[in-house]
């Protein structure tokens, strides 16, 4: 990867050759996020002034190794100018960067004003007017994005075809390469696999369409962004994908956090003049978990051995309890129990494990946060998040293990092993279908294990609170 010298001057020249009045790059500025591919804002002047612009690039620049059905930027350059064309709001792209140009793949492209962070699209006092009709409007955006036409924009030669059960297999083998075994995710695989959508009509599929991947202003959607997964498949899977815990951001909307299925689905059908299939969007729901329960566990696969180690890597692998905790909400919701963790009060260390922990939390949080800004700040803020979960893991995790020891016994009748060996059993007599999912005390032991691992890695997530309302009220129906 160029230095940051080295990239402005590479970066200078293919401005001034490719776009027209531009004069010179003031500054390129990596923002925060962006954990698969990198965005920079690029400060230019031109003809007619100060300008900004955007680029996108592949994480580390060159070398990067695309995953099974990545699409390339190149080619998300190409569906986002599709798009545009099909009256889906997205900014211009000015220039696909070749390899002749030395900065990796990727694309130049319009800068745009407006809210990305989901959380704030949920909550910001100044998107309050525009809110109730943003899901209304993503069911309109996306059925114009489904209703492009493939073969006449080129892309059907661009894009991989995936059929459902191709699509969870693929997502199920990619997880078993990482060598971890997570019982809830081989639940959710078996569940999918064994309600597999019927008669699907392929069409163009964002795959990422989410909130978090949409820009939004007091107008309401100004941009679709991050179209690296995009493929030809079930156009539901975009439905449900919007719908998923994990891109609520806590808000109690089911559609982004910020609406209704009712609006959402009415916005689809009036533009696309075809009927949502309801049941098709909950399954897809339910692998939108699954997938992104997986995706987690990627971040720290590339950590240990991808090009760009960060510390945000390792702290999203850790996020894929989240995504178990709303599978098991939505496929086996019932009572759970969280226990509370012991003091740390051993009188044998001085300072204590927990002291060193926290003080070095404390220094990122205070010292360094307040001397930082950007992405090192942001950064700042994960790390500290992952010494949080660090605390939890000293206080909870022995019990935790101890009690899952017991369950894996239970479940597989008096086994005998330790709880790797007997993890492992589960998971592989589930990927083999020896073990049933209906299994006696099955459900009961993947809901509490869950359960307490959340606790330990995001206790403040949604989907825990939810999976602890289950055992006291209503459980919401299981798709299917």
């Amino acid at each position: 990867m160029p230095s940051d010298t080295h990239l402005h001057t590479l970066l200078e020249a293919v401005l001034t050759r490719e776009v027209p009045g531009l004069t010179r790059l003031v500054r390129a500025e990596r923002l925060s996020g962006g954990a698969s591919q990198e965005t920079y804002r690029l400060a230019v002047e031109t003809a007619d002034g100060p300008g900004q612009l955007c680029l996108r690039r592949a994480a580390g620049g060159d070398g990067v190794e695309l995953a099974p059905g990545q699409p390339g930027l190149a080619a998300e350059a190409r569906l986002m100018m599709a798009a545009r064309a099909a009256g889906v709001p997205e900014p211009e792209v000015h220039y696909v960067l070749t390899e002749a140009d030395g900065l990796g793949e990727g694309f130049v492209m319009q800068w745009l004003d407006g809210e990305t962070l989901g959380a704030r699209i949920v909550r910001s006092d100044a998107l309050a007017d525009v809110r109730p009709r943003l899901a209304e409007q993503c069911g309109e955006v996306l059925a114009r994005i489904h209703a492009i036409d493939l073969a006449r924009t080129g892309l059907d030669t661009l894009l991989e075809t995936i059929a459902p059960a191709a699509f969870v297999h693929r997502m199920w083998e990619r997880y078993q390469e990482y060598g971890t075994p997570q019982p809830m995710i081989d639940f959710a695989g078996r569940w999918l696999l064994e309600h597999l959508p019927r008669d699907v009509e392929p069409a163009l599929v964002h795959n990422d369409f989410r909130n978090g991947n949409l820009m939004v202003d007091a107008t309401g959607v100004v941009a679709v962004l991050d179209w690296e997964v995009a493929h030809i498949g079930d156009p539901m899977r975009d439905l449900g994908w919007i719908c998923t815990n994990s891109w609520r951001f806590g808000g109690a909307g089911p559609v982004g956090g910020f609406g209704s299925y009712e609006d959402f689905f009415r916005g689809y059908e009036r533009v696309s003049g075809q009927p949502v299939d309801r049941d098709r969007v909950k399954f897809w729901e339910v692998f939108g978990s699954f997938w992104w329960a997986v995706g987690c566990l990627s971040m720290a696969e590339h950590y240990r051995h991808g090009p760009d180690p960060t510390v945000e890597r390792p702290g999203i692998g850790r996020r894929s309890s989240e995504c178990q905790i709303d599978c098991v909400n939505l496929l086996i919701p019932g009572p759970v129990r969280i226990p509370e963790p012991p003091p740390f009060d051993s009188t044998l260390d001085m300072p204590r494990i927990d002291e060193l922990l926290e003080s070095v939390r404390d220094f990122l949080r205070g010292d360094v946060m307040a001397e930082t800004e950007g992405r090192t700040r942001f950064l700042a803020r994960v790390a500290s998040n992952s010494l949080d979960i660090a605390l939890r893991e000293t206080a909870l995790g022995p019990g935790h293990r101890a009690a899952e020891l017991a369950g894996l016994r239970k479940v597989l009748m008096d086994a005998e092993g330790d709880l790797e060996t007997l993890r492992w059993r589960l998971v592989r007599g589930l990927r083999d279908g020896s073990i049933d999912l209906a299994a006696p005390g099955l459900a009961d032991h993947l809901r509490q294990t869950v359960a307490v691992q959340i606790a330990i890695d995001q206790p403040r997530y949604s989907g825990l609170a939810t999976a602890l309302r289950s055992g006291v009220t209503e459980a919401p129906d299981a798709p299917g």
